[in-house]
C-alpha cells in the first residue's frame, strides 16, 4: 500500500514544498536496503535523493530515523519526505524590508505582509519573502545554494498576512518540516466570512483538490473520492451583521484550506476574488449599503485573512515557542467600519 501525503499549506504559489511517501512493506518482502526498496516502489525517483532524504534524518522505518543502509522486512512501515527538485531559476538577493517577530541561528519567524508572495515561481520572479531571505542571510550556507526554496517548511497565500517560520539550516528543516507533516504545530487564523454563522463554533471536514472545472481554484470533496483530507475548526469572533469576524484552528494544511471550507459552508471569506468574495454575498439593496461595502473593499483591498498564530516546538532546545501577530491595519479598519455600520444603521 503506497499513501502519497505531500504536505501542502495554505497559499496561491501551486507547487507542493515536500513530497512525501508512506509504505507499508509487503508481507512477502526479502531483507533489502531501504534505498533499494524505495526506488523500487516510487515512481521516476532517484537512489541519491533518497539518500540525500536519508542523510537528512528524512526516511523513517517504523517511525524510527534509520539510514540508507537499513534493511526493510515484512511489515515495516516506511516513511519518506523529501523536498521537490530545485528548479533552474535564478534567485535574486533583494533588500526589502522583513517584520521579524523572532530569531536564532536556527530560525526566524516572520510577520509576513499582504501582497508578498512566498518564494519565487511564474510571474513572480522577484519581490518575493525567498529574495529577501536570500539577501538577508547570503553568508549562510542553505542560502547561498540557488535554492528557490531554501529554509521553507510552509506558506501562507500571496495576499494573506501573518506568522511564518523559517529555518536556517538543515537541521532546523528538516525538525520543522516533519513537525508540519506530522500534524503538531500549532495555527490560528483570524478571517472576516460573509453571513451570519449559525453555530457559535464548528468543524469543517471535507477533503480538498482542485476544481474539475477550473484548475485555478480548489474546492471540496465531500465524498472522499478526489483532494486530501482537510479538517478546519471555527468560532465566531464577533458578529458584525452581514459578515462575522471568525477565529480558524487549522488541523490540517491544504491549500486554500480556510478559503474553501469556508465557502463550502456558505461563508465566503470577505473580498475573496478568487473564490466570489469580492462581490456583495449579503445585505440590502441600497445604494448607501452597496457603496458602503465598496469603501470596505477600498479599505482591504484582499482576502480577509490573518496567520494570527503559530507554534511549534524548537529544533534545538525543545522549547515548545507561541508567537501572535495582532490583526494587521487593513483588516482592523474594515472591522471597524462594519461595527459602525452595524451601530448605526442596525441591520436595515
Amino acid at each position: 500500500m503506497v499513501e502519497d501525503a505531500m504536505t501542502n499549506y495554505d497559499s496561491n504559489d501551486e507547487e507542493e514544498l515536500f513530497e512525501h511517501y508512506k509504505i507499508e512493506v509487503d508481507q512477502g518482502q526479502k531483507p533489502l536496503r531501504v534505498d533499494k526498496y524505495l526506488v523500487n516502489r516510487i515512481d521516476q525517483i532517484s537512489r541519491n535523493r533518497i539518500q540525500t532524504a536519508a542523510d537528512a534524518g528524512s526516511v523513517r522505518v517504523n517511525d524510527e530515523v534509520v539510514k540508507a543502509n537499513y534493511k526493510v522486512k515484512p511489515g515495516d512501515v516506511v516513511t519518506i519526505m523529501m523536498d521537490y527538485p530545485r528548479r533552474e531559476l535564478k534567485i535574486i538577493p533583494e533588500d526589502i524590508p522583513l517584520d521579524i517577530v523572532y530569531e536564532d541561528d536556527d530560525l526566524v519567524v516572520v510577520n509576513k505582509q499582504p501582497g508578498m508572495v512566498v518564494h519565487p515561481g511564474h510571474g513572480n520572479y522577484t519581490g518575493t519573502l525567498v529574495n529577501a531571505l536570500a539577501y538577508r542571510y547570503k553568508d549562510l550556507p542553505m542560502y547561498n545554494n540557488e535554492d528557490t526554496r531554501p529554509g521553507l517548511v510552509h506558506r501562507i497565500d500571496k495576499n494573506t498576512s501573518g506568522l511564518l517560520v523559517v529555518a536556517k539550516n538543515e537541521h532546523a528543516k528538516t525538525h520543522l518540516s516533519k513537525q508540519f507533516f506530522d500534524k503538531t504545530t500549532k495555527r490560528r487564523y483570524y478571517a472576516i466570512v460573509w453571513g451570519d454563522v449559525k453555530e457559535e463554533e464548528g468543524t469543517v471536514v471535507g477533503n480538498i483538490g482542485r476544481s474539475l472545472k477550473n484548475r485555478q481554484v480548489f474546492t471540496v470533496f465531500p465524498e472522499g473520492d478526489y483532494g486530501k483530507h482537510a479538517v478546519t475548526h471555527y468560532s465566531v469572533v464577533e458578529r458584525l451583521g452581514y459578515v462575522n469576524l471568525v477565529e480558524c484552528v487549522l488541523e490540517t494544511g491544504r491549500t486554500h484550506q480556510i478559503r474553501v471550507h469556508m465557502k463550502h459552508i456558505g461563508h465566503t471569506l470577505f473580498n475573496d476574488d478568487n473564490y466570489g468574495g469580492d462581490k456583495i454575498l449579503k445585505g440590502t439593496t441600497f445604494t448607501k449599503y452597496k457603496q458602503f461595502v465598496q469603501n470596505c473593499f477600498d479599505v482591504l483591498p484582499r482576502q480577509a485573512l490573518h496567520a494570527q498564530m503559530l507554534g511549534f516546538i524548537h529544533p534545538t532546545t525543545g522549547e515548545e515557542m507561541v508567537f501572535d501577530s495582532p490583526i494587521p491595519e487593513d483588516m482592523a479598519g474594515c472591522i471597524d467600519r462594519w461595527r459602525n455600520y452595524i451601530a448605526n444603521r442596525g441591520t436595515e
